[in-house]
């Protein structure tokens, strides 16, 4: 098994458990980080059914690791006008893209700080559960940059143009029961609940028929993007590869036999 620096990543049954785990910085999220939390994503793709995302220790994710920018790889010559974008080409935004397009049910369970890049991580789950103590915060502002690893998107899409506003621009912290209220998140829970019930979440979701999620969750994240039309050619083309599944024969059969199914996975 990979050995990681930033992260931990392990397995229990068909879930893969992948967490920051930097408790000097936070948990912050930098290049190196990214780089490991890209790499655990593509092996809980092949060995999992359902993948959670937490943070160990006192918060979920700080941000960008802005102490340690100057010891990362070099994306530009020295003597070139700064482009903070460019690490978002390299390294963040394909780290988001491989969340939105994980070929399982992806949870985020929230504990402490979700800040900077962060808060975006945190929002990219298909569930979002949230400890009592979380918090979201956009805090771009305080360092005079912009949004970014999709916030801009998952924000005006999830809560509104108004509200995602309010957050990028005034860049207060979101208490977990107001995000809940705002409906950024799926449950707040006690902290000392938070990974037992994104557990239950996700044997729920890992002993599912795993095809079917998984073109549910496309569906839907391309409906965020599709007009009417699209959604519906969408969800036919799921239905098509959903319906030739093992998983969908068993789950026929159990229904008629009333009983439960025995999903697999396949």
């Amino acid at each position: 098994m990979t050995k990681y620096e930033k992260i931990s990543y392990e397995r229990d049954g068909d879930i893969a458990i992948i967490a920051f785990d930097d408790d000097k910085t936070l948990n912050a999220c930098g290049v190196d980080t990214a780089i490991e939390l890209l790499h655990a994503f593509e092996v809980a793709a092949k060995e999992a059914r359902c993948t959670i995302l937490t943070g160990k220790g006192r918060g979920f994710c700080s941000g960008a690791n802005l102490g340690g920018m100057g010891s990362g790889p070099a994306l530009s010559h020295p003597d070139s006008p700064p482009d903070a974008g460019k690490a978002l080409d390299a390294f963040y935004n394909p780290l988001v893209t491989a969340i939105r397009e994980h070929p399982h049910p992806v949870i985020t369970a929230v504990n402490g700080a979700a800040a900077g890049v962060g808060c975006a991580i945190g929002l990219m789950g298909d569930l979002v559960i949230a400890g009592k103590s979380a918090y979201f915060l956009q805090a771009f502002r305080r360092i005079g940059l912009v949004p970014d690893g999709g916030s801009s998107y998952l924000l005006a899409k999830t809560i509104g143009r108004v509200r995602a506003m309010e957050m990028a621009l005034l860049g207060e912290k979101l208490p977990a029961e107001t995000a809940l209220q705002w409906g950024l998140v799926n449950r707040v829970v006690e902290d000392a609940k938070l990974m037992e019930t994104a557990k239950e979440f996700a044997q729920k979701l890992a002993t599912g028929p795993t095809v079917a999620l998984s073109l549910a969750r496309q569906c839907i994240w391309d409906a965020c993007d599709d007009d009417f039309g699209a959604a519906l050619h969408n969800e036919r083309v799921a239905q098509r590869d959903a319906g030739r599944t093992e998983d969908f024969r068993e789950g026929v059969s159990a229904f008629l036999q009333k009983r439960a199914a025995v999903f697999k996975g396949r």
